[in-house]
């Protein structure tokens, strides 16, 4: 059981790195495709799909590391919109300085935590027994 969740944990990090790479190099933004490419949204889904399996195993905190970084992503994207909203449209002139913050954080957090995985580790520097 647990090297299929090992191997289903990789293809969600490779879902979320083609969602990332097809922002990098196509005409939508890294944000954008992450949060609305399929890719990334069938991710999610299969993170809350197999959670469940995961919860006790080193692996659970990778699928929460997964689902926290799709949705502080969308939180932090939504919050952008809110202040360019509230700006009167003004606020587009420096809310695109946060925007690439957040897709580089998506591109840090998916590297990181498919570094983690491939050395067997758990996230947020835990020893597992």
């Amino acid at each position: 059981m647990i090297v299929s969740l090992i191997r289903l944990t990789h293809v969600i990090y490779g879902l979320h790195a083609v969602s990332l790479v097809t922002g990098i190099i196509g005409a939508a933004t890294v944000v954008g495709a992450f949060l609305t490419g399929w890719p990334s949204l069938i991710a999610v889904i299969l993170n809350y799909a197999k959670r469940g399996e995961a919860r006790g195993t080193w692996l659970e905190s990778h699928f929460r590391w997964q689902i926290r970084t799709f949705w502080f992503g969308l939180l932090w994207v939504v919050l952008c919109g809110v202040f360019v909203v509230t700006t009167l449209g003004l606020g587009l002139l420096i809310a695109w300085l946060p925007l690439v913050f957040v897709g580089l954080w998506f591109i840090y957090r998916v590297a990181r935590g498919w570094l983690r995985l491939v050395d067997h580790r758990p996230m947020y520097g835990q020893s597992w027994p």
